[in-house]
């Protein structure tokens, strides 16, 4: 679990206010019901540029104004204050490090009764110092989680909403408490989902394979990103479609991605060893292209670095 480190500043109620003083009633009705929508958005310190990128920000802040819709949230804010709210934070915060930028959606109102349609919505946002969230070297030893993940139909995951990480957590609680450093979700049907928190790519004999839209997955900005610099700067062919558990046993690799995993090997499932328990060399090609894309090294891929300073 990250240590939060936050930055001095946090944006409440329309204002920028010290972070300490950014606090909310027992009674707001997103406390009490889950009724919030987040993102997580990295930011990236270049010691050759002495400045922080944020990673595909417009893309991130897009997702969050869609999902928007799911929830019935209306705010003041629009899609360019959002992105002008987090470069501002990030400017204040004065870090010269990795960052952590979480924008949050949530039912203000004081109210009572599960409903959405309505219900007043507000904007708040902070910054924390972030490095590593999990190993991304020496690989993940994980488990099949005897919690499913929620339906689409039930609880999207495409939505980031913050009630809906109770699902995440029990799974994630589970393999901590096993032995194991993280989890994957199997679907009701018993093909794969994602991790607990990220989402997955498996490889087999050359091709890069990964569950669907449609596989009650969060549709992940660093997976989309995955995707692309695999097609674009490996040449991997990219595959969607179903997953089945025994596939994870017998594949030549094995890793998660998010905006917090990063890229992140898996060593092992079910205390199945893969390969011989290093990672593999897609992986790790995969890795070296995505530290670099993020880092704003790559010209190609320039424009999803926003400055900060």
């Amino acid at each position: 679990m990250a240590e939060m480190h936050p930055g001095k500043t946090a944006y409440f109620e329309g204002e920028y206010i010290p972070v300490e003083q950014a606090k909310i009633s027992v009674m707001t009705h997103a406390f009490n019901y889950g009724t919030g929508l987040f993102e997580g958005i990295r930011g990236y310190y270049s010691a050759e540029e002495d400045n922080i990128l944020i990673f595909r920000l417009k893309e991130h802040v897009d997702r969050f104004v869609r999902n928007f819709r799911i929830l019935c949230m209306e705010i003041p804010e629009s899609f360019e204050d959002i992105e002008r709210i987090c470069i501002e934070l990030v400017r204040r915060s004065g870090f010269r490090e990795g960052v952590y930028i979480r924008p949050i959606c949530y039912k203000s109102e004081l109210s009572l009764g599960p409903t959405l349609k309505g219900v007043k919505s507000s904007l708040c946002c902070y910054v924390i110092k972030l490095g590593d969230y999990c190993d991304t070297q020496a690989g993940l030893d994980v488990a099949v989680s005897s919690w499913r993940r929620l339906s689409d139909n039930a609880i999207p995951s495409r939505v980031k909403a913050t009630g809906s990480y109770l699902n995440s957590s029990l799974a994630a609680t589970e393999a901590k408490q096993a032995g194991f450093h993280e989890a994957i979700f199997l679907r009701e049907d018993g093909t794969v989902a994602e991790g607990s928190a990220m989402n997955m790519f498996m490889v087999h004999d050359g091709k890069l394979f990964t569950t669907p839209p449609t596989a009650d997955i969060l549709v992940g900005i660093t997976r989309n990103t995955v995707i692309q610099l695999a097609r674009e700067q490996l040449g991997l062919e990219v595959i969607e479609r179903p997953i089945a558990r025994t596939e994870l046993y017998v594949c030549d690799e094995l890793f998660f991605c998010g905006t917090g995993a990063q890229v992140a090997p898996v060593r092992s499932v079910d205390r199945r060893m893969l390969r011989n328990g290093e990672p593999g060399p897609i992986t790790r090609r995969l890795q070296e292209v995505y530290f670099d894309v993020v880092q704003g090294k790559v010209p190609q891929y320039r424009h999803w670095c926003t400055s900060v300073f």
